[in-house]
């Protein structure tokens, strides 16, 4: 009898416990790829997950779906198509969806209703190894890193908020935080021609960042009230579109707050569960509120294509580190970030 693969996994326990443990390596089925791991980003839901305030992730479970890696082995059908070769560096949509639904056939594969997530219903990339079925795989384009193929998710998340929002040039445009979502949003707005973006956060460090690519105003809240700022940059009016990518209360109040008459809200953070919202206002103002949950199959290819073009991506602030110290980052994250914008875990795949 064959004996079961063992491979290093990091394995959330319990809020706040999170330890490295061998564990049997992920078996192909016919229609599934295993990848190798490169990198593996530390995404901000798993952050609230780490402290138990994620209904999705239950322990024992291995957090993970921001990767990259090369193929190590594949089913008995994928090997049959001649798609994929052994070695090949890819990334993958971690959104496994039916592909069968009215919501799939339209386009809208995040909505679907049996969707499963690798980090929450299934185990994640924050090991050696993870599997995913072949159709959700894509290829690594010979220009770009590992390390950049590894950013493919979170710029697909922030590719749909902004497609969502559909600022015009003319707008102005309010994100609230300023963490990796925020900062790829920023950038994805950019990409419909605004030239008034205000960015908020209370890290100075990552103010600056937003500031190099491309925000025209940066608030730090520790200094100044957010919606007085607001008003004035905005010589009392408010902004077209607000975007809140911390999903705390405070934030999503404020985000509707600081719109104009008839503006738009989208929410994109996931931070709490539930919130008070100034519903009155909105109704007042006809204020359109509008929530973002992940991508379509078209948003992660063109996530891709903006990665492979230089448009969008993360360059500052991103840190590499092992795996074993994968704990210790999501402390750091947590607790005082500095100017780190993305944590991304070797776990030993070959970059």
């Amino acid at each position: 009898m064959q004996t079961q693969m063992q491979m290093q996994a990091l394995i959330y326990e319990g809020p706040k416990e999170m330890n490295i443990r061998e564990v049997d390596a992920p078996v192909a089925g016919e229609d599934e790829v295993v990848i190798r791991v490169a990198f593996s980003g530390i995404c901000g839901s798993e952050l609230s997950g780490y402290l138990g305030k994620n209904s999705l992730r239950k322990p024992p479970m291995i957090f993970g779906h921001e990767f990259s890696g090369t193929i190590a082995a594949m089913g008995s059908r994928v090997e049959a198509s001649g798609a994929w070769q052994l070695g090949q560096r890819v990334t993958a949509n971690p959104l496994v969806t039916c592909g069968q639904c009215e919501k799939c056939l339209t386009g809208k594969q995040q909505l679907c209703g049996s969707r499963k997530l690798l980090s929450a219903a299934l185990p994640g990339s924050n090991a050696e190894y993870v599997k995913i079925p072949a159709s959700f795989v894509y290829p690594v384009p010979d220009s770009m890193t590992l390390q950049t193929a590894a950013m493919a998710e979170p710029t697909a998340c922030a590719v749909r908020v902004a497609e969502l929002a559909a600022a015009k040039p003319t707008d102005r445009v309010l994100i609230l935080g300023m963490g990796p979502i925020g900062l790829l949003t920023l950038q994805a707005v950019l990409q419909y021609g605004v030239k008034e973006i205000i960015a908020v956060d209370m890290n100075e460090d990552r103010l600056a960042i937003a500031r190099r690519l491309g925000a025209k105003h940066t608030i730090c809240p520790a200094g100044v009230d957010t919606l007085e700022e607001v008003k004035r940059l905005t010589g009392g009016t408010g902004v077209n579109v607000a975007i809140d990518a911390v999903g705390a209360g405070l934030t999503r109040k404020q985000a509707v707050m600081a719109c104009t008459t008839g503006g738009r809200t989208i929410f994109t953070g996931l931070h709490e569960e539930e919130s008070s919202l100034p519903i009155n206002l909105a109704i007042r103002s006809e204020i359109t509120m509008t929530g973002s949950f992940a991508y379509s199959r078209v948003n992660f290819r063109t996530a891709l294509q903006w990665l492979e073009e230089g448009r969008i991506g993360l360059s500052e602030g991103v840190i590499e580190a092992p795996l074993s110290e994968g704990a210790k980052w999501f402390e750091t994250l947590l607790g005082s970030p500095g100017n780190v914008s993305k944590v991304l875990l070797i776990p030993g795949g070959e970059a």
